[in-house]
């Protein structure tokens, strides 16, 4: 027999969640901007470095962060500049935390809880930032006769970017939050339950 929540738990977890993401909301606005600078640092390093690439310039702008790439062997007059919307990836943080906050009753105070979603939301949109600047230098260093052209490996870096993008980005909050209750909050409802 399923036993249905009372409504105090449920209005609780409810403003749980609200006053969380309020919370957050009002964190993360003025926050978003470094956030997305670091994050946009550290993928255009490693993109650099993939792509045979010179990392000339990261330049903050409103909402946006610009990366400048130069190729590093050939032709190195060349710059490309690919711009970062932070919002684009960065929309839901404060969702994602509030839905965290709201697990609370479940998980309680395990700190392994929160710094795998954590993790994985810093890896998504890591992910979001690299595939776009990866798909974004593989076009251009192909059209401009930089790189020897690939259809499979545009394919493949078009492929990620457009399913990290459409997929996995709409829905990070509620895959981290559905991870984080499956992991460890139905441990704590069985706990629970057998005492």
């Amino acid at each position: 027999m399923i036993r249905l929540p009372h409504r105090r738990v449920v209005l609780r977890t409810a403003l749980l969640f609200l006053a969380a993401y309020l919370v957050s909301l009002a964190v993360w606005i003025p926050v978003k901007g470094q956030y997305g600078y670091a994050m946009t640092v550290v993928s255009s390093r490693l993109v650099a470095g993939l792509k045979d690439a010179k990392l000339e310039e990261i330049a903050a702008g409103k909402d946006v962060i610009q990366a400048t790439f130069s190729p590093y062997r050939k032709r190195s007059d060349i710059l490309v500049d690919i711009p970062v919307p932070i919002s684009a990836y960065t929309f839901n943080a404060p969702l994602t935390f509030g839905i965290m906050a709201a697990l609370y009753p479940l998980i309680g105070r395990r700190p392994r809880a929160y710094g795998e979603a954590l993790a994985m939301l810093l890896f998504v949109h890591f992910l979001f930032v690299f595939s776009l600047e990866a798909k974004e230098l593989t076009q251009v260093f192909m059209s401009r006769g930089i790189a020897a052209p690939s259809q499979p490996r545009l394919m493949f870096y078009q492929f990620i970017w457009s399913f990290t993008d459409n997929m996995v980005i709409r829905f990070e909050p509620f895959l981290i939050g559905f991870y984080v209750y499956m992991r460890f909050g139905t441990k704590a409802v069985a706990a629970a339950g057998r005492g």
